[in-house]
């Protein structure tokens, strides 16, 4: 594995921006959209549901975006066609990003003012829906924030988890297209980070990414080496995630503190890979790193592998290409924007699916190519975001 690939220079260099649909996010014409929209802006990564029809719809915008190239560039976006890497998340045990909520709307009170539907990011929870005559939740749409149910005045809201399926996962990881998979774990799932690992591994040579996500807890760095240790064969490259606090961005300004924070901590354990934040990710993110001194420089270089300074007792000397990975050092190497990202380009996704509705035919599908003018608004939104993170290396 070379550097050759944009993605994998992005995360060298320190400007690698991840777009995160949702690992529980299933509206086919918003993942389509918002892949097309930030591929187009200039992505280095779009990490999706592992459903086949999800990654179908990915796959059919990342091919879009490839005939769009040059119009993005008259444009003045500096995207070239170089497609950004797409992720399928899973998970070895319960995870707040691997549910959806749910309630019986006949029990809602006629006079109940409803705060769950004004407080969902994702409009997921609707009642007498023009469109589907459909009051509830949305399932396809939910992608499991859980900002509904302490909001509920009747305490009538629940979630349903679900698990990656060991045996269901070979066939994604093998589906064409699909470059990278993300792990979602927690402190203290040793042995269930061990039985997923163990029906990836025979396919971990055909990635070209392998992430672990996992939030803070007491023994997380040790945590994260065993996992580390565990892992063979070694990912060409792999991220640590930094989950600060999940499903937050569109929130406000302070909920990047936590995944900045969450960021330092596993920066100076030096652990093999690169530092990637995610959870509560948004506009002020990118500020905040540059003003801490936690964003690479343009020109500087890691020099950095396993085995040197403080991260490892293994001489350099004696490993495989794959597992000369750098060391974590001193800056963070990209950022994932989850929910911020998508209510960014809420109102165009909404334009869209009005346009649908308009239609005699209401099954109709308004793709978001097919209307120029909210195509490129679309890009533009998503360019404000990238260009935060990518603006020096664009100069």
């Amino acid at each position: 594995m070379t550097d050759l690939f944009t993605p994998l220079q992005s995360l060298k260099e320190g400007h690698w921006f991840k777009l995160i649909c949702g690992a529980s996010f299933q509206h086919l014409p918003a993942v389509r959209s918002l892949t097309l929209a930030y591929t187009l802006a200039g992505a280095d990564c779009i990490d999706v549901a592992a459903d086949p029809a999800v990654i179908a719809a990915a796959l059919s915008a990342l091919a879009v975006a490839s005939n769009l190239a040059f119009d993005a560039q008259e444009r003045g976006f500096a995207f070239k066609g170089n497609l950004p890497f797409l992720m399928v998340s899973l998970n070895d045990g319960e995870d707040p990003h691997f549910r959806k909520a749910e309630f019986n709307p006949t029990e809602c009170p006629q006079d109940c003012p409803r705060p769950c539907e004004r407080i969902c990011p994702a409009q997921a929870i609707v009642f007498n829906s023009i469109k589907d005559n459909y009051s509830g939740v949305v399932a396809q749409k939910c992608y499991g924030c859980g900002r509904c149910i302490p909001i509920c005045p009747y305490d009538i809201i629940y979630t349903s988890s679900y698990m990656s399926t060991p045996g269901a996962i070979a066939p994604l990881v093998m589906s064409t297209g699909v470059d990278a998979v993300e792990i979602h774990t927690q402190v203290g799932r040793f042995a269930e980070f061990q039985r997923l690992w163990q029906a990836i591994s025979p396919w971990v040579d055909k990635l070209k990414l392998v992430a672990i996500s996992c939030p803070d807890g007491e023994g997380m760095i040790d945590y994260l080496q065993a996992l580390y240790d565990l892992m063979h064969p070694r990912p060409h490259a792999l991220i640590w995630q930094t989950d600060g606090r999940p499903m937050s961005g569109d929130i406000g300004d302070g909920t990047t503190s936590a995944a900045v924070k969450l960021g330092q901590k596993v920066l100076a354990a030096k652990l093999p890979g690169y530092v990637q934040l995610a959870g509560g990710t948004n506009s002020y993110t990118v500020a905040k790193l540059k003003a801490m001194g936690l964003l690479k420089i343009a020109g500087e270089e890691d020099t950095g592998t396993r085995g040197h300074g403080d991260a490892g007792n293994v001489s350099s000397n004696s490993l495989t290409a794959s597992e000369r990975l750098p060391l974590s050092a001193s800056s963070i190497a990209g950022i994932a924007y989850g929910s911020y990202a998508r209510v960014l380009l809420s109102p165009i996704l909404a334009q869209l699916e009005n346009q649908e509705v308009s239609k005699t035919n209401v099954k109709a599908t308004v793709r978001l190519e097919e209307d120029d003018v909210l195509l490129w608004q679309a890009v533009e939104l998503a360019h404000s975001l990238v260009s935060q993170l990518k603006s020096q290396q664009e100069r």
